[in-house]
C-alpha cells in the first residue's frame, strides 16, 4: 500500500502543479470554465496558485495531509462547474463526450486523493 500511496502522491502532485502552472501561462484556455459572473482573471490566477500549492504540498511529508485535503476541497468545488459544462451547447472542455466522461472521472480523482489523505 505504501508504494501505491507514493505513486498517487507523485501523480496528483505532478498533475496539480502542472495545472497550476498552466493557469498562469495560458489563462485564456480556462476562461470558458469560469462562469461570467465571476472575475475571470482573478479566479483563474487564484485557482492556479492554489492548484500549484496543493500539488507541491504532496511532495513533502509535513504537508501531505493538508495538501490532499485541499485537493479534495478543490475537486468538490470544481464538480458543479464540470456539471455546468455538460449542460452547455459547446462545452469548454471541447466535446460533450469528454464533458460527460469528466464527471465520473472527478469522483475517481476524489477517491484516489482520499486514499492519500487517510493514509497520511
Amino acid at each position: 500500500m505504501e508504494v501505491t500511496i507514493t505513486v498517487l502522491k507523485i501523480i496528483y502532485g505532478g498533475f496539480f502543479c502542472f495545472a497550476g502552472i498552466m493557469h498562469i501561462i495560458k489563462p485564456h484556455f480556462f476562461k470558458h470554465f469560469i462562469p461570467d459572473f465571476l472575475p475571470k482573471k482573478v479566479v483563474n490566477y487564484v485557482v492556479g496558485i492554489l492548484e500549484f500549492s496543493v500539488g507541491l504540498g504532496l511532495f513533502f511529508s509535513e504537508t501531505v495531509k493538508l495538501a490532499s485535503l485541499g485537493i479534495i476541497i478543490l475537486l468538490i468545488i470544481f464538480l458543479p462547474i464540470h456539471i455546468w459544462d455538460v449542460t452547455k451547447k459547446r462545452p469548454a472542455i471541447g466535446s460533450k463526450k469528454i464533458a460527460i466522461v469528466r464527471i465520473p472521472l472527478q469522483f475517481l480523482l476524489l477517491y484516489g486523493i482520499y486514499i492519500v489523505y487517510i493514509n497520511s
